[in-house]
């Protein structure tokens, strides 16, 4: 899935000793998978945490315990985890040549399906007026909670972007969506692209 370098798993190991975390393991996280804006994090979890749900990065060490979700498998598939010597001393980086290539289906979750629609048609549209919208979370009741940026936070046009445009295309796009929730603090008007 990943191959994780020599290089890396010293530094990781080193990393556990240091912060005295040998009973944890680590999870590389992945955020926005599958979009223009993807990451990669680690963090450290407790092994108890670790259900069905997440699958052992096979590392050279077999004292390194390193995790991810079943569900970022397809972004890590083919990627590369190396140490890189920098200016405070060094840093791990992951490339990983799937990380922001869409991989939708139409069983995939639903926060895939609706980011995989924000990025690909919804942000390059609103882009123009130097605005973005981003999904915080889905609720129970497959409501999207949206949160607008750039020249979309404050627009006095944003009721009917978010309305006819946004929501319309959401939920023709992914039909379980049953609507969508705007939480921006449109007080702040600075960057606003209409007052």
């Amino acid at each position: 899935m990943l191959e994780v370098t020599q290089q890396a798993d010293d530094f990781l190991q080193d990393l556990v000793t240091r912060n005295d975390a040998g009973h944890m393991a680590i999870q590389v996280e992945v955020s926005a998978g599958g979009t223009p804006t993807a990451q990669i994090t680690m963090s450290f979890i407790e092994p108890e945490q670790l259900d069905e749900h997440y699958v052992q990065i096979i590392t050279e060490s077999p004292l390194l315990k390193l995790y991810t979700l079943e569900s970022n498998r397809r972004y890590l598939e083919g990627g590369r985890m190396d140490f890189r010597e920098n200016d405070t001393g060094g840093t791990i980086v992951v490339d990983a040549p799937n990380l922001h290539v869409p991989n939708i289906s139409p069983d995939s979750p639903i926060d895939d399906r609706i980011n995989y629609v924000l990025y690909s048609e919804i942000n390059p549209s609103l882009a123009a007026h130097g605005g973005m919208v981003s999904l915080i979370e889905v609720v129970d009741d497959n409501v999207a909670v949206l949160q607008f940026g750039g020249g979309c936070q404050g627009c006095g046009m944003v009721d009917m972007t978010l309305k006819q445009g946004v929501e319309q295309t959401l939920i023709e796009r992914v039909p379980e969506l049953t609507g969508v929730r705007d939480v921006t603090d449109h007080s702040y008007t600075e960057n606003a692209y209409y007052s």
